[in-house]
């Protein structure tokens, strides 16, 4: 029987993902299914800044709608992976709504977290200055002779102190992002019952290979798979070789 494969993208990205993913496992008995969430893709934003809960809970009314259209049954097995953002997004629903998952679907066989967000760091100084620089900077820009660099030096300051997705973002995403990030998902990471396999670049710059680490150890079970060298987008970069460790649980 076909299984199934929920996948839920992170910050700034969308259903196309998980490209490469699907791609990698076109030729196995598995139906790949990823969802814009909402405020990326073609999901438009939500009403109100949502929190990791709300997207939970988003999650839990889109699964309904795949059950009914068919796509999602509850005899099919189904697995459960996120990356990055998606990561909370799938940390959410294996513990703090895992009864709601149990009593309207099913609980997913196995969780996968590539490069996973979820825990809580304080904000880095290089972070606080480039916020601070971001706001004053229509000050700085409005010197006469600076007026024609403001974009270039907007796209240049927010890409070196990693604020690029606050900037672009909604207002609505923005507080929605202040949200997110705010909330410190560790405490939860042993209450996940589900096992799990973990992906991780080494050189991950966004969620830290020291997140991975922690999340082994807190996580009962719970198994990591490190690619050296590589950065954020090990979901992507290291396809194939996620697509061979799912298979081996189909």
């Amino acid at each position: 029987m076909t299984k199934t494969l929920v996948c839920f993208h992170g910050w700034g990205g969308s259903k196309e993902s998980f490209t490469e993913l699907k791609e990698a496992l076109k030729h196995d008995d598995v139906t790949v299914l990823a969802p814009d969430l909402p405020g990326f893709g073609d999901e438009p934003d939500p009403e109100h800044p949502f929190s990791n809960d709300d997207y939970a809970d988003w999650a839990l009314c889109w699964l309904s709608q795949q059950m009914n259209n068919g796509k999602l049954t509850m005899k099919n097995e189904w697995f459960l992976l996120g990356h990055s953002h998606g990561g909370r997004v799938a940390i959410k629903l294996v513990t703090e709504k895992l009864s709601i998952l149990h009593s309207k679907f099913s609980i997913p066989s196995h969780l996968f977290l590539c490069a996973a967000a979820g825990i809580h760091h304080p904000r880095h100084i290089k972070r606080v200055i480039g916020l601070m620089l971001a706001k004053g900077g229509k000050a700085i820009f409005a010197l006469p002779g600076l007026r024609k660099l403001e974009p270039l030096g907007k796209t240049l300051l927010y890409k070196l102190v990693r604020v690029h997705d606050y900037e672009k973002a909604s207002e609505v995403m923005r507080k929605t992002l202040i949200l997110v990030t705010r909330e410190d998902l560790k405490p939860l990471l042993r209450h996940i019952s589900v096992p799990t396999d973990l992906f991780w670049g080494t050189d991950d710059g966004m969620t830290p290979y020291s997140d991975a680490r922690i999340m082994e150890k807190e996580i009962p079970h719970a198994k990591l798979h490190a690619y050296a060298g590589v950065r954020h987008r090990v979901h992507r970069d290291r396809a194939m070789e996620i697509a061979a460790v799912i298979r081996t649980y189909l």
